[in-house]
């Protein structure tokens, strides 16, 4: 199911893991990039994941400390129907699209975006850059380069290869 994400179990196990979110485009977090940890409990689907950013992110519905996500469609009117498809393409690109600041878990962010939208764009766009580097997920451009140059080698060195594989001893 998540096949088009990045991710990592936590202590070997299928129930607790990591994945790689990155913001989405046309938002005040696109470019950025977060570790979010999903614990799946074991009634799950019957019962909702519990979701939560790693790297900080500043969001009135995303607790600054623990990066809990207060999210009415995980916490309280979860269905079977939904999985973790929906949550990274649906419910999480959502929330940071349209912010409630009624229902806030970050005090400060939703009282921001009511008083002073600017600002809080302004708040929002220095956390990306301080907390939402790839880096910051875990992500290293060495390894992004590597991955690349190691097929490109395994490219170039294959055609080298196929007259010699295909000639016997003398």
């Amino acid at each position: 199911m998540m096949s088009d994400y990045k991710v990592e179990t936590v202590n070997d196990g299928m129930q607790e893991f990591l994945v790689e979110f990155r913001g989405p485009q046309e938002s005040l977090y696109q470019g950025g990039v977060w570790k979010v940890r999903v614990e799946l409990p074991d009634a799950y689907p019957y019962r909702s994941p519990s979701i939560g950013f790693v790297n900080k992110i500043y969001h009135p519905n995303v607790d600054e400390l623990s990066g809990s996500v207060c999210l009415d469609v995980i916490n309280q009117t979860w269905s079977p129907m939904f999985d973790l498809v929906n949550v990274f393409e649906v419910f999480l690109p959502q929330l940071l699209l349209y912010p409630n600041p009624s229902d806030p878990l970050n005090g400060e962010a939703a009282a921001l975006l009511m008083r002073d939208r600017p600002a809080y764009e302004q708040k929002v766009k220095e956390f990306c850059e301080k907390y939402a580097k790839p880096e910051d997920a875990g992500i290293t451009p060495e390894d992004n380069s590597s991955d690349e140059e190691l097929s490109e080698e395994d490219d170039d060195d294959s055609g080298d290869d196929e007259p010699i594989l295909g000639h016997a001893d003398p």
